[in-house]
């Protein structure tokens, strides 16, 4: 589960409302929320790994949040909230958002009982963030149009420039090596979920 906190909330204008009424990306695929739990924080459930891991990449993006995904229990049956909900995911989210405003990448992930393992994937989620923090806004533009299922072929005649260049830029973005990660992150927090117990 996520707990995100507005960074700078207080010298800021309020950016939960508008993000909680578009919410395209935060309700894709959660179980439960997104809900405002606090003035400049809000939470939501997710099962799979996968989707928690993309939602909390996807804020990360532009340093105006503090993320704490948080591995764990989540007591079933669901209420209507996540105020209304309990569990260990709870208690861990908590504690990583609170640990994630204390660096510079603003996320980390912990789990109640597997400290070590949490900490693991949190330092190993680090440097795909590290490569992410250096993109490009040229470098982003590309990995915002191979998202979205066009080939190199097709983002550079969409650019205007050459296959070549767009190939450059796919490099010195990273993009092979985040594809590669992505998957291997997310096997990692599907093991910390079955070594901690986590059911939804």
């Amino acid at each position: 589960m996520l707990t995100v906190d507005q960074v700078g909330s207080r010298s800021d204008v309020d950016r939960v409302a508008p993000l909680l009424e578009e919410g395209s990306l935060l309700r894709r695929g959660a179980l439960l929320g997104p809900d405002r739990t606090a003035g400049d924080e809000f939470q939501l459930v997710h099962g799979d790994a996968g989707r928690a891991l993309t939602t909390a990449l996807a804020l990360t993006r532009d340093g105006r949040w503090s993320v704490g995904l948080g591995v764990g229990d989540v007591r079933v049956p669901l209420p209507r909230t996540t105020r209304e909900a309990t569990g260990d995911a709870f208690t861990a989210a908590r504690t990583a958002v609170d640990a994630a405003k204390r660096t510079p990448f603003r996320l980390v992930v912990a789990a109640v009982d597997a400290p070590v393992a949490a900490g693991d994937v949190t330092a190993l989620l680090h440097l795909l963030l590290e490569v992410r923090l250096r993109r490009s806004p040229e470098g982003w533009a590309v990995a915002d149009l191979l998202a979205e299922g066009l080939s190199q072929t097709e983002v550079a005649e969409r650019q205007g420039v050459t296959p070549q260049a767009i190939s450059q830029r796919a490099r010195t973005a990273g993009l092979r090596t985040e594809d590669a990660a992505l998957p291997a992150l997310v096997r990692r927090l599907e093991a910390l979920d079955r070594e901690v117990g986590g059911s939804r």
